[in-house]
């Protein structure tokens, strides 16, 4: 059974005028220990960063660069068929792009998150993943790569020692792979089943799938992403569940 989990939560996902997610973000991020911070290519802009990062500040969680899609339109929810080396050249252009105005801030990155189809892309297609994790050798060598456990990404990260963080998802479903089933909408999910589902994660180690198996799962993270149905309501019924059952939650970069 854990004593402690890292919770991590999509953030910044407005973009100019357009505030989709800033009420949901404050109200999320005092319940989180990490954030993935979109970087302008699905959602966010300078401001709109520069605004997360100083409430992440306040309030003292860890901050990630989650790099999507070159899809405002979609949410990065599409996938965009594009050359590793363009995919690469696009992510590490978010990274970058975080970066500095994490340092403005005084905050130095704690990992690095693909958002959407960019990161069931890097899940699947060892081309792109491969290209990428050598990359982040050269731009990021200790920054660690949230992944789903088994996939192409974590054993590219894997093969070369750039340090990795496997992620349980309270807010999808799973195969019996081990696997989230992707879809664009997961439609309304009950919070007490969710709270539910990350207690029997932590405590047990397992995860019930979508055709009734129950499997085991290993994960260093649980993520809720906050543009679920409901989002607020599932983080807070999660987070007391966890309060509850004694569980600490915070940064992963702070386990011992």
């Amino acid at each position: 059974m854990r004593t402690a989990v890292d919770v991590n939560c999509d953030m910044s996902e407005g973009f100019g005028s357009w505030t989709f997610g800033d009420d949901i973000d404050s109200r999320i991020m005092p319940l989180v220990s990490s954030i993935n911070v979109a970087c302008g290519f699905h959602a966010g802009d300078p401001t709109t960063i520069t605004r997360t990062l100083a409430r992440a500040v306040e309030l003292g969680v860890g901050v990630g660069v989650h790099p999507g899609f070159r899809d405002l339109v979609g949410f990065g929810r599409r996938h965009i068929d594009s050359s590793a080396a363009e995919l690469v050249a696009d992510a590490v252009y978010q990274l970058g792009a975080v970066r500095e105005l994490a340092v403005l801030h005084g905050v130095e990155l704690q990992h690095f998150k693909l958002h959407g189809a960019l990161y069931m892309h890097a899940a699947r297609d060892d081309e792109f993943a491969t290209a990428l994790v050598e990359a982040l050798r050269v731009v990021a060598p200790s920054l660690p790569v949230l992944v789903m456990a088994g996939t192409a990404i974590h054993r590219a990260c894997l093969d070369v020692g750039q340090p990795v963080v496997r992620e349980f998802y309270a807010d999808r479903h799973y195969g019996a792979d081990g696997h989230i089933v992707f879809t664009r909408d997961v439609g309304a999910l009950d919070a007490e089943a969710v709270a539910a589902k990350v207690i029997q994660a932590c405590q047990d180690g397992t995860v019930e799938t979508v055709d009734g198996q129950t499997i085991p799962i290993e994960f260093d993270s649980i993520c809720i992403h906050s543009d679920t149905h409901g989002a607020y309501e599932l983080m807070s019924s999660a987070r007391a569940a966890l309060d509850e059952a004694g569980i600490t939650v915070r940064s992963f970069a702070t386990h011992s």
